[in-house]
């Protein structure tokens, strides 16, 4: 139930008419390039043997991998040139002889495996196949010479495990795989646990020997614990395995497990969220330090010299420090620090000598640019939930930073993808954009988000559009009654589920919003599940119990009834949608299906494709070119400021298949390309 004083609050403020703009002293517009473009450097990492210093940084306009010798940061050449699809994640070999990396192409997410030689820069395909997703099994610092990966070039589905000498490139089969969801290996890369999807959507735990899998499963698990509980990895003796667990609790706890008995001994827990990340010994492979995100991420030690390291770094970084890569000797470690209101920034750090040394700054292009903090928030759902969320206000809106509105200005209600995911405290790109254009910003954790505990994550069992839907509009009423904003200047905008959110939020409450952003969002329930990629099989049985079964009859009224499809005639407010024509996640169908459909009543939409883009965009200028257009519509409907177009979609793919005339300056800037 909500809270008596809230609602006398919005009582108070819901008749508030933000100030204009033009009355206020307003910081700087910060450039969308500055935000969107590629950044600096980022990823630092040290090869495991001390040697080499590598990151991502452009070249020729394209993100690539670069690298130098440990002692000389100076001499950095670039290793590979990829000149379309940026690379985004890389890692070393063991044995430091060569950097991997993982490429698709267009957005397929049809990732094949990549090396490159930090000597002579000779770059191989490790996995030269057609329509193959690659997955990374395991890798050892104890096994120097090779790795095992996932191949599904036999079966779409399915991850057949290969062991791949990384010098000669030899795949040798380990285990075909014919139903598995994945592979636990130890530090010999030997396999020893298999899960498998059950059919109420939990997870079956397999014993491993050899390349036999044994028949029946050791651990079993249900549908509520599926995404708080599974094995975390085994110490390099193998005599441990870390279990994250929240079996018989809420929260996901850290456990170890004796493998000879069986006995599980609790590490650490927290009650308001799951164990997040772990920092592991690279030679014991014994946990050392666990993080708990809650409202902020924070690391605890259980070894004190760590310990030690982390509370003399925080002291130095004045933040929480942010361990990136560290050396197979420990001897040194890369750290980073997100500052929020500044571009982070990546330092060496040298254990023994306790010097700190910065390396790069990720974004150098906005020190010293107007900034805003973002507040964490725990807001209330209408029963009893608490919905950690964050916000940001323009700087013009809190003059004293304390994260409490001066006056109510427009908001953007910022929904986060997944939708078994969530959103963390740090510094975001969209939330300073929008905040410099004179928004507020507000990103909410709804029931369903993952982090926060199984019943918070099952609470969204089912309610896609609905009570999902529900704790978005609980959260408007928050920020209207807390004077952020007013009822009739709020905006909805996400991607994936957030592209969901969108369309439901104008779909089945057709005044809540004043307009919607809508990016790969799914429209039709129905056809998201029929056409869900091959390799997310294992997954299967989890869609349909926390979204809706299509092979009952009930099952298939609730997803014709969630789909914003089936109510695409009652939308009046705008809608803006950006997709990619190549994604295998949520198909160029769902959203050609909702602009027909809007066309087909005269409801106005404008409609931006990327053919060369897929579940997102990926390549900086098409995301520079549909923001442009974003934040020039968003200005039409709530009032902020905007940077013009100009000529940014000269450089993108973006096609406008229909509602150019819909978005201010969108047709203009077509023209002039």
């Amino acid at each position: 139930m909500r809270l008596l004083t809230g609602l006398s609050l919005c009582a108070l403020v819901a008749t508030a008419t933000p100030i204009p703009l033009a009355a206020q002293t307003l910081p700087p517009l910060i450039e969308r390039a500055r935000l969107f473009g590629n950044p600096s450097k980022v990823q630092a990492r040290l090869s495991p043997d001390g040697k080499w210093i590598s990151w991502i940084a452009p070249r020729d306009g394209v993100l690539n991998i670069w690298v130098s010798p440990f002692g000389d940061p100076t001499n950095a050449r670039s290793l590979t040139a990829e000149m379309a699809r940026p690379i985004r994640s890389y890692f070393w070999a063991p044995d430091s002889s060569q950097i991997l990396f993982v490429n698709d192409k267009g957005g397929d997410e049809n990732f094949l495996l990549y090396s490159v030689d930090p000597v002579s820069g000779g770059q191989r395909a490790l996995t030269p196949f057609e329509k193959t997703r690659v997955e990374i099994v395991a890798t050892s610092d104890h096994v120097p010479g090779r790795i095992l990966v996932g191949l599904n070039n036999r079966d779409p589905r399915w991850h057949d495990v290969y062991s791949l000498d990384l010098r000669t490139g030899k795949l040798s089969l380990v285990l075909q795989n014919n139903g598995y969801a994945g592979f636990i290996a130890d530090e010999s890369l030997a396999l020893r646990i298999a899960s498998k999807e059950r059919e109420d959507g939990g997870t079956d735990y397999f014993h491993v020997t050899g390349t036999k899998v044994d028949p029946c499963p050791y651990v079993s698990v249900g549908l509520d614990d599926g995404l708080t509980t599974g094995p975390a990895g085994f110490t390099t003796d193998g005599k441990t395995l870390y279990w994250t667990d929240s079996r018989n609790r809420d929260t996901a706890a850290l456990f170890a497990q004796d493998v000879t008995t069986g006995k599980m001994t609790l590490i650490a827990s927290d009650p308001r969220a799951d164990i997040g990340g772990v920092m592991a010994d690279p030679e014991t492979g014994s946990i050392q330090a666990y993080s708990i995100d809650y409202l902020k991420d924070e690391w605890t030690a259980i070894d004190p010299t760590i310990g030690a390291d982390l509370d003399w770094l925080r002291v130095q970084l004045k933040g929480e420090p942010i361990v990136t890569s560290r050396t197979r000797a420990d001897d040194r470690w890369i750290v980073a620090v997100d500052p929020v209101v500044a571009p982070s920034a990546s330092y060496l750090f040298d254990r023994k000598a306790r010097t700190l040394t910065r390396l790069f700054v990720s974004r150098p292009e906005l020190e010293g640019a107007p900034l805003a903090a973002m507040h964490p928030e725990e807001i209330r759902s209408r029963d009893g939930l608490t919905l950690v969320s964050y916000l940001t206000l323009p700087k013009e809106a809190d003059v004293d930073g304390n994260g409490k509105a001066d006056h109510p200005v427009p908001m953007v209600l910022l929904v986060h993808g997944g939708p078994w995911a969530r959103d963390d405290y740090g510094y975001d790109g969209e939330h300073q954009w929008l905040a410099n254009r004179g928004y507020a910003v507000l990103s909410v954790n709804y029931r369903g988000s993952t982090g926060f505990g199984k019943r918070f994550t099952s609470a969204g069992n089912l309610q896609w559009g609905t009570r999902m839907q529900d704790d978005l509009l609980d959260a408007v009423d928050w920020a209207v009654g807390q004077g952020v904003t007013t009822r009739e200047k709020v905006a909805i905008m996400g991607g994936s589920y957030g592209g969901y959110a969108t369309l439901a939020g104008l779909a089945f409450t057709p005044t809540a919003f004043t307009c919607g952003v809508d990016i790969v969002g799914p429209s039709n329930l129905q056809t998201l599940l029929k056409t869900i990629p091959p390799y997310w099989e294992a997954g299967r049985q989890q869609f349909y119990k926390r979204m809706g079964d299509p092979t009952t009859e009930a099952g298939r009224k609730l997803l014709v009834e969630r789909s914003p499809l089936n109510s695409a005639d009652k939308i009046v407010r705008p809608l803006l949608i950006g997709q990619g024509a190549n994604d295998p996640r949520v198909n160029k169908a769902e959203s050609d299906q909702i602009v027909t459909a809007m066309a087909a009543k005269n409801i106005p939409v404008t409609y931006v494709l990327f053919p060369d883009e897929g579940h997102g965009f990926a390549r900086p200028e098409n995301n520079i070119a549909f923001n442009g257009i974003a934040e020039n519509f968003l200005e039409t409907c709530l009032g902020g400021r905007a940077e013009p177009i100009g000529d940014t979609l000269k450089a993108s793919t973006a096609q406008v298949p229909h509602g150019a005339d819909f978005a201010a300056g969108l047709s203009k800037a077509l023209s002039a390309r």
